[in-house]
């Protein structure tokens, strides 16, 4: 059903973050490609996980909102270690992304589930209410395909991570406006999409009763595009 929308326009390090919370924003989410590339690597796991972590606790030290982690696949970490990492962090939420970067395929959803269930009663043995959302990368790892024959495969994994323990799934780059409002209905538990120029507008997700909408690298992207502008405008 249609409710509140919460919005999260990704942050990279503590002045985008502060700037989030000035806008009067309620939540900060960082993105892993701009905390990545600010900390000099590429995405996908290119970045040493104690520096993700790092940059992830500054942003929780200096913002006093709840704090949520994009921390793509887990970094090969055990679910005891990321679960103690991320409470190090002081983050209250983390993404969690079915791809495994080291061999660029879909992790099996049984697998990904299992380890979501392992996070979660790790969590749990801590009192840790930590807010997990499962990113389910089908829609991604398949382009080619139409996104309507995708989304039964899509909707077998959001039905194992929301059981596994997950609170949101986040079915990345599903932007077909028909595909989405199938998943919406038949995902079982809150959504989280993409904000993306050729999917449908803000309010149309709110419509469609998604529960959060990111930005992902937009943000940080855009910033880089006008600093670009103003060197060569302005500094020539």
């Amino acid at each position: 059903m249609p409710g509140k929308l919460l919005v999260l326009p990704n942050v990279w390090d503590v002045p985008s973050a502060r700037a989030v919370v000035a806008a009067g924003f309620p939540v900060v989410a960082t993105t892993s490609a701009g905390v990545a590339e600010a900390l000099g690597y590429d995405d996908h796991e290119r970045a040493p996980a104690a520096e993700m972590f790092a940059a992830a606790a500054r942003i929780a030290r200096a913002v006093d909102v709840p704090v949520t982690a994009d921390l793509e696949a887990g970094y090969g970490l055990s679910p005891s270690a990321l679960v103690e990492a991320l409470m190090e962090a002081g983050v209250a939420g983390c993404n969690l992304e079915d791809t495994d970067h080291a061999a660029t395929v879909l992790l099996d959803p049984a697998e990904q589930a299992s380890r979501l269930a392992d996070v979660r009663a790790e969590a749990a043995t801590r009192a840790y209410e930590l807010v997990i959302n499962a990113r389910i990368d089908v829609f991604l790892a398949d382009r080619d395909r139409s996104q309507m024959e995708l989304v039964e495969e899509a909707l077998d994994r959001a039905h194992a991570y929301f059981e596994a323990g997950a609170d949101c799934v986040y079915p990345i780059l599903l932007r077909d406006r028909e595909a989405t409002v199938r998943f919406v209905a038949a995902a079982g538990g809150p959504v989280n999409l993409l904000a993306l120029p050729e999917g449908p507008s803000v309010a149309e997700l709110a419509e469609i009763g998604v529960a959060r909408v990111s930005y992902g690298p937009l943000v940080f992207r855009r910033l880089l595009e006008q600093l670009n502008a103003i060197l060569a405008d302005e500094f020539r």
